[in-house]
């Protein structure tokens, strides 16, 4: 058996161990090779062992297509059943040819035995990845080696890369491995470049069958560039089509532009050759090439907005703030106002081409105006529409510079619903259609109103895109709704007229605002300690429906966001 010592030390299970510790555990570890597809175990077993990945990748599978965690070289799973006895959670398979590391259960107890201290490391990194998994932040895992397909000759796959490597180093040390430099060598040559270097890419350039076979098997993630401008075409090879037969690795699809702005259509088209969950990247230059880096490596930037009504305005003057600070991100959500602002970031609107064109839309378009008799709702929403329509145009969610996504909540069965492909215009609509306020968008049967009902700050579906560092801004929905009447009905119209002053009713509008955020208030707080940076700028003072209102909005989060900063700074 090779000596495993040094990856032992990098890891975070063993890595503490003393000499002695060590010296006892090499010889109780049991080598042996996993071939890519194969299961390690079942969700049910019996967790009678430890295992430590050598090399390649292996999968923790919730269902049979819905992985939930990769666990690459250097990295070990199975801690939790070791240390507290409960079966497996969770069926886990290898994702490429692996070779890894087994520690019995027997073996994993006469060493504690034997050195009780020691092996208190991995008893804390099972605790902490159990508290994790109870809290639904359990870390997807890291992706180290990349395999780069280019769909045709007509892509640049080599400069793309060099400068994809160029940015991977500013996170780890990156090697890149072509054709000649690996063809007709051993598994354990590859073994041994994976072990020296933080990230490796596996580049075909001359499309040979053989090679492009071995950038798959040693691959935990695909990169399948295409000039974004050219006819969609099916891959080379079969294998990156579908999921299933991609081992369920991510597959993150690169589309080459020519200019900055990407073209219309492109993704929807590219998108349609593949089954199955796919995430897809505009590169028009080397800002592009950096986010890529960050979000295949784990390391990408998010930022989620909040639903709030006219209080949501208070999402530009933090934009304004953060901007200034040097704050970039790499992938963008929200809910209601927050998808319709977070649009315009992944847009890549300029901030004061954003402002103007929210201000006209919002303060003097007035698209709540068109008030129609409620058998439906109390506006018709044809104005709420227009305005969407002529800040988005045709554009597709796809068509966007940054992956974005909204959230509505589908009436029809299905509650929340995250949209990350259609009309841009539409989803917007149906992820701001307050209940009652707006009428719900109707479409292909299903009937969507606002997110804010079930997710009103959507930083829990942020992280489970692996997204390592969360900025959300938060429109609190804390309206308490006052009232100095006593009653349980309505009175009379004219009751109302000749009612002396000071009684206060809360307003049909207040009240249905009001009762849409209110069912995601209780799982709120879970969402906030989910962002890294959470921004909460104080706007009781701003009614919820007053767009005369909106620069004092715009304002206080200017202000509470340069507050934030500067107190982060000063730790």
């Amino acid at each position: 058996m090779p000596d495993f010592s040094a990856l032992l030390r990098r890891c975070d299970v063993f890595g503490h161990l003393d000499d002695d510790a060590l010296a006892a555990l090499l010889p109780e570890l049991q080598w042996f090779s996993l071939p890519g597809g194969r299961t390690l175990f079942h969700r049910g077993e019996p967790a009678d062992a430890l295992y430590l990945v050598a090399s390649g990748s292996v999968g923790v599978f919730e269902a049979p297509t819905r992985r939930v965690r990769l666990v690459a070289a250097g990295d070990s799973l199975g801690e939790i059943g070791l240390v507290t006895g409960e079966g497996r959670q969770y069926t886990a398979r290898a994702l490429r040819d692996s070779q890894l590391l087994r520690l019995d259960r027997t073996a994993f107890e006469a060493l504690v035995r034997r050195h009780p201290q020691a092996m208190l490391d991995v008893a804390k990194v099972a605790m902490g990845r159990l508290l994790e998994r109870m809290r639904g932040e359990a870390t997807a895992g890291v992706a180290r080696t990349f395999a780069l397909l280019p769909a045709s000759p007509e892509v640049p796959a080599r400069a793309l890369a060099m400068q994809l490597a160029m940015e991977l180093e500013r996170l780890g040390s990156c090697t890149v491995i072509d054709a000649a430099l690996g063809e007709g060598r051993g598994s354990d040559w590859f073994a041994a470049r994976e072990a020296q270097a933080r990230f490796v890419i596996y580049l075909d350039t001359a499309g040979d069958g053989h090679w492009r076979e071995r950038c798959l098997r040693q691959a935990d993630v695909l990169l399948l560039p295409a000039m974004a401008a050219q006819p969609a075409r099916a891959w080379p090879e079969a294998l990156p089509m579908h999921p299933s037969r991609a081992g369920h690795r991510p597959r993150h699809l690169i589309l080459l532009h020519a200019g900055r702005q990407p073209g219309l259509g492109a993704a929807q088209r590219w998108r349609a050759v593949f089954s199955g969950d796919l995430q897809h990247h505009h590169v028009g230059g080397q800002a592009d090439i950096g986010r890529l880096a960050r979000l295949i490596s784990g390391h990408g930037r998010g930022l989620v907005l909040a639903g709030g009504g006219t209080r949501g305005v208070a999402h530009l003057g933090a934009l304004r703030a953060l901007r200034e600070a040097g704050h970039e991100f790499d992938a963008v959500g929200g809910t209601s106002i927050g998808a319709i602002i977070g649009a315009g970031v992944a847009s890549g609107w300029e901030l004061d081409a954003m402002v103007e064109t929210f201000r006209r839309g919002f303060v003097e378009g007035r698209p709540l105006s068109d008030w129609t008799v409620p058998l439906v709702a109390l506006t018709r929403g044809r104005r709420a529409a227009a305005m969407l329509r002529r800040a988005f145009g045709a554009l597709d969610i796809g068509d966007l510079s940054l992956p974005f996504f909204c959230v509505s909540t589908c009436l029809s069965g299905e509650g929340m619903v995250v949209h990350r492909h259609g009309p841009l215009w539409l989803w917007l609509r149906a992820s701001s259609a307050i209940p009652g306020v707006l009428p719900p968008v109707l479409h292909q049967g299903r009937v969507y109103v606002d997110g804010a009902l079930v997710d009103n700050l959507p930083t829990d579906v942020m992280a489970a895109d692996g997204i390592a560092h969360i900025t959300a801004v938060d429109i609190r929905a804390d309206i308490s709704l006052l009232t100095t009447a006593e009653e349980f009905a309505t009175p009379p119209w004219w009751q109302l007229v000749l009612q002396r002053q000071g009684i206060r009713r809360p307003g049909i509008v207040s009240t249905l605002v009001r009762a849409a955020m209110v069912n995601s208030e209780g799982p709120g707080e879970h969402r906030r300690e989910r962002a890294d940076l959470l921004l909460t700028p104080p706007l009781e003072h701003i009614g919820m429906l007053d767009w005369k209102d909106w620069q004092h909005a715009m304002d206080a989060g200017y202000r509470h966001t340069i507050s934030v900063l500067e107190q982060q700074a000063k730790r």
